[in-house]
């Protein structure tokens, strides 16, 4: 025959943290990038990578680029010329980074 037991357990929480949902904290964290544009220099920054690693592995990858350009309907803006800047939807292009990760990485 099983037994049952019940135990109920407090956790204080200090005044100075919340306890919330991990998807609350996932749309709160989506929300401080939203309406945020990134240059080149902000995506380094991101991902730790340099701007040739970047261009090369990410950005004019064919695959990538159809999905990415803004003349497609997508996030990036791509320079028309040498000095001309990058821009990136800081959101979606943090979005798409996370949900790419393996394609960037696993080839």
């Amino acid at each position: 025959m099983q037994q049952q037991f019940s135990i109920e357990l407090t956790i204080p929480i200090p005044d100075d943290q919340i306890l919330i949902k991990k998807a609350d904290y996932e749309d709160l964290k989506s929300q401080q990038i939203a309406g945020v544009w990134w240059t080149m220099k902000d995506l380094e920054k991101r991902t730790g990578r340099g701007k040739e690693w970047l261009i090369e592995n990410i950005l004019y990858v064919p695959k990538f680029k159809e999905k990415l350009d803004v003349k497609n309907g997508g996030f990036v803006y791509y320079p028309k010329g040498k000095g001309s800047p990058w821009s990136f939807q800081a959101r979606k292009m943090s979005k798409f980074l996370e949900d790419h990760f393996h394609l960037v990485w696993g080839g």
